[in-house]
Parts: C-alpha cells; structure tokens; sequence
C-alpha cells in the first residue's frame, strides 16, 4: 500500500519512518523546496545540537520506498481529491502557520509583528526573505512566555560575532548587527509558575555574552510551583535571577508576569508604537484576573509570541474554533463525526502547537497506529496508481518540484557556501535560486 505524508517537518518524517516500517510506501510532499520544517525554519539559528535531529531524518530518506517531493503545494499544484485518488492514506502533518491575534488596539501599528514573521525572516524562509523590521528601538517588548519569545529576545542581544557564525540568514546578520536594542522585555500574563519556557532555554539567558538577566524579586517571593518537574525548575532558575546584583552590561532581559496587554500605543490611528498598556494581574485557581491596576511601559518595538493557528488548506475538515483539522485521534472527520476515509493529521495541526520536536515522535506512533488498524480491517482496500504513474502525475502537477536528490544537492550548496567562513551553511533564500540549486543549475 502507499501513503503520502503533506509536509516535511519532524511529524512527517516521524510519520514517514513507521509508516515504511508498517510495510507501506511513502511519497512526503512539502510547500518548500526544503525539508525538515520548524527545524530549518523555526529552531534559532544558535542552535546547531537541536539542528542535529536532521540526521535521524536523513536515515529515514535511506530506506527503500520512500521518496521527497518539495516545492509542491496543496491547494495549487495537488488537490485533496487528486492525493485520495492516488493514495491508500493521506496524512496531513503541515503544522499550524499562522500567528494568535492579541485583539487589541494599535496591535497592527509600524513596529509591532507577529513573532512568526519575524521567525521567519532571520531562518531565511523564503515567504519572509523581503519583510522589513525597524530595530531602530533601544527597548523591546516581547509579549509571550513560551520558548519563541525567548529566542525573539536572545536574537535580539545575541553579539554579532555569534549570530554570524550561525546559519542565521545572512539579510538577517546584517541587520541585527545594526540593531539599537539595548533592553528586552518578556512578559507573561500568568504568574513564573505558569510559564511554558523549557528549562534549558530559560538557563541560556543568563549565559549570555554582555547581557544581564532582570526578575523582580517580589514576583517570584514565595511562589511554590506544584506538578511538572520543569515548572518546578523555571521557578528556581527565575529565583536564582532575581538574586543576581543588578548588572552593568548595558543590555539586558527583563521577564516580567502577571501582565496582560491591553493597547499598544503609538501617535493617531497608525502611527509607530510608543509603548504598551498593560493590566495587571492576580492568579485565581492558576487563571490570570484583571487587579483593576493598570502600567504603561515605553517602547519602541513589540513582538507578538502568542502561540499558532492552523490554516484550512483545499476542503480539508477544519474547526474554526480550534484552528485544527477536524479529526478524533488522528482519524480527519466530518462535522457530523463520520471519519473520512484514508485520511489523517499529525502533529500540530492535529493537536494543536504544543510539545518539543520529540513529542511529535509519539503523535506519529499514535496516528500511525490508527492507520494500520484501518489496513488490517480492510478500510484502506482498493486499487491505485503505482509509484511511476504517480510520479508522471507530479511532474504534470508540479514540473518544478524537488527530489531528495535535489535537497541533497541544495545542501551541499549551502553547507559549501558556509564553510570558507566557519558556517554550517550559508542559507539559499529565495525559491528561485533553491530550484536552481535543486536542479544543480547555475544559483543567481
């Protein structure tokens, strides 16, 4: 039997791998021309080992069955109708790409972005390689307290000797090398027990070159976490910060709670931010409640570190609500419940932007799990095209599209660029120069 995975971050490549070892064949598409997903695009360029989980990946691409399609987008150049045609199960593991709103006013003003966009733009993805950031401001506020916020705020601080040994995109090492920020402030609107940061995130702020780390101590003075090891942990780093003697780096981080962001502020209707209101809070029952007290922090940058939302591609089920494609374990449904045939999500669009790149290696065990109950009851049962004939319908659907071979050869490019300047590679950003290399033309 054969299966196609839609999207070529670490669900699908989880998803691809124990779908070869259940007996089937997999075709894994991606939009980009590139695969591994968040991890190209998403994990900061300061971080090479989390990089590393590539190569687990890359031993999946060995196995016999299984083939890259890149470049190729649901929606325009395939159909869901044509994908169900040609394959015994389709799995949908394309993520959640666009950005929480904060629904306030002045969120839209000249110097407040989403952090997606922002993300995107210093990993080189190739939607963002011409969005344009003012980093004029001396204070920034991130408004966040999961793990992008803090790399929003180390990218923003990090020297610029280390940001240009990385494989920051290089519009990007640039302009962050010009930055005027001198101070970043997080904010979460529950209290430090309640932060999402991974305990090895939150460490790496205090060891960075030339910036000090800033808690109030009254903020996390007799605050006893209960439950989760890593909670527990975050409080003790957090305490540990606000112990510290006040610095004299002349950057630093300033993580402050219980704050909710009411209006980012700025001259007339769409003028360039000024500041933020904020509401201050109170924890009931872990929720965050309004006090009444209100604070207006001066700034001149905001960066908006809320979390995902899915996007409905093609007539996928989709619940509006949630974000997510309509689905019950795995299994894509209808409204009314009846699961659709052969269908199946993975990873964030299943269950929403939660979890490390691991967690997803347990989502692909459990779709993948449903997927083989579904075979062996017979639900899968019928004929397709073969592998050939499917690959002569892609290269009608999608003539530019780009084999494992081609990323391979993408790669090499790449890590060749960086290697005379001590890079792990040198990022091809515009899709036009990733084809060319893809085909081993000629890169602009």
């Amino acid at each position: 039997m054969r299966a196609a995975v839609i999207g070529a971050g670490p669900a699908g490549f989880y998803t691809a791998d124990q779908l070869l070892g259940a007996g089937f064949e997999v075709d894994l598409f991606d939009a980009l021309p590139t695969p591994f997903g968040l991890v190209r695009s998403g994990v900061a360029p300061d971080h090479p080992k989390i990089k590393s989980v590539t190569r687990v990946y890359e031993k999946t691409a060995k196995k016999p069955g299984f083939r890259f399609f890149g470049g190729v987008k649901l929606g325009e150049d395939i159909s869901r109708a044509e994908l169900l045609e040609r394959y015994h199960a389709v799995v949908y593991a394309f993520g959640t790409m666009d950005d929480n709103r904060l629904g306030i006013p002045g969120e839209d003003r000249p110097g407040s972005y989403a952090a997606t966009r922002f993300v995107a733009w210093y990993n080189g993805h190739p939607e963002a390689v011409d969005e344009e950031f003012d980093l004029s401001a001396q204070r920034a506020v991130v408004i966040g307290n999961g793990n992008v916020a803090i790399d929003l705020a180390r990218m923003l601080l990090l020297d610029p000797e280390e940001l240009a040994a990385t494989d920051c995109a290089d519009h990007a090492v640039r302009e962050l090398a010009e930055a005027q920020v001198q101070e970043v402030i997080i904010l979460g609107r529950r209290g430090p027990a309640q932060a999402a940061f991974t305990n090895p995130e939150l460490r790496e702020l205090g060891e960075m070159t030339g910036v000090d780390v800033q808690v109030d101590p009254a903020e996390v003075e007799g605050v006893v976490p209960e439950g989760e090891p890593t909670q527990i942990r975050n409080v003790e780093i957090l305490k540990g910060y606000a112990a510290r003697p006040s610095g004299s780096a002349g950057r630093r981080i300033s993580l402050k709670f219980l704050r909710s962001p009411l209006e980012i502020l700025g001259d007339g209707d769409d003028g360039p931010v000024t500041g933020i209101r904020l509401a201050i809070n109170r924890l009931e029952d872990g929720r965050a409640v309004p006090t009444g007290d209100e604070e207006v922090i001066g700034c001149g940058l905001v960066l908006r570190s809320i979390g995902y939302r899915g996007r409905q591609i093609d007539d996928i089920p989709f619940d509006e609500r949630r974000a997510l494609i309509r689905n019950e374990g795995g299994r894509v449904h209808q409204e009314d419940g009846s699961p659709c045939s052969g269908e199946y999500a993975v990873g964030w669009i299943k269950r929403g932007p939660s979890g490390v790149i691991g967690t997803n290696k347990k989502d692909a065990a459990d779709t993948v799990a449903k997927v083989v109950e579904d075979r062996e009851a017979g639900r899968l049962d019928g004929e397709r095209p073969d592998a050939e004939d499917t690959a002569e319908w892609l290269s009608s659907a999608a003539p530019d599209a780009v084999t494992w071979e081609g990323w391979q050869a993408i790669d090499e490019y790449e890590r060749s660029a960086g290697e005379p300047h001590g890079r792990p590679r040198v990022k091809l950003v515009r899709l036009t120069d990733l084809m060319a290399a893809g085909r081993g033309s000629r890169v602009s």
